[in-house]
């Protein structure tokens, strides 16, 4: 069913990006899925980098949180094969690296909530933080951390 809507929406989810030290990508405790934060990764690479309010706008940013979900749910995917077994998002928060000062944190995480519930109808509702912050790794933008539950 989600990957119907998925391909519905002409989404198709990004190859799942590999760690870039010693972590894991996901951590499963029961039916509850911990992601580490992710990127706005394509094709290996940073796709929307910079600051908000200097290099990137909000619209920037907003399309940069949604390429983290897609790779957030790739991992997801990767670890339970199936994206037709999340039962919920939990909860989501958002990193935005901006201008000292930038108030705008929420409208740029809009991007992934947006997206989650756009995909998961009320699944996909879940509570969240939004961060400014003055850095992130690689000069991303933004930076998506989620907690998911699952069936079985």
């Amino acid at each position: 069913m989600i990957e119907a809507k998925l391909s519905q929406l002409n989404i198709t989810l990004p190859e799942t990006p590999a760690p870039k030290g010693n972590y894991l990508p996901c951590v499963r405790s029961g039916n509850i899925l911990y992601l580490s934060g992710t990127l706005p990764i394509a094709d290996g690479k940073v796709a929307c980098e910079g600051a908000v309010g200097l290099e990137k706008t909000i619209e920037e940013a907003y399309e940069g949180a949604k390429l983290c979900v897609l790779n957030s749910l790739s991992v997801v995917k990767s670890t339970i094969g199936n994206l037709d077994q999340v039962e919920r998002i939990i909860s989501l928060t958002g990193f935005v690296y901006a201008q000292t000062g930038f108030r705008d944190s929420p409208k740029v995480i809009n991007g992934a909530s947006d997206l989650l519930v756009e995909i998961f109808g009320e699944k996909g509702k879940h509570s969240r933080a939004a961060v400014t912050v003055s850095g992130l790794p690689s000069g991303a933008t933004v930076e998506i951390q989620m907690i998911v539950e699952v069936s079985g």
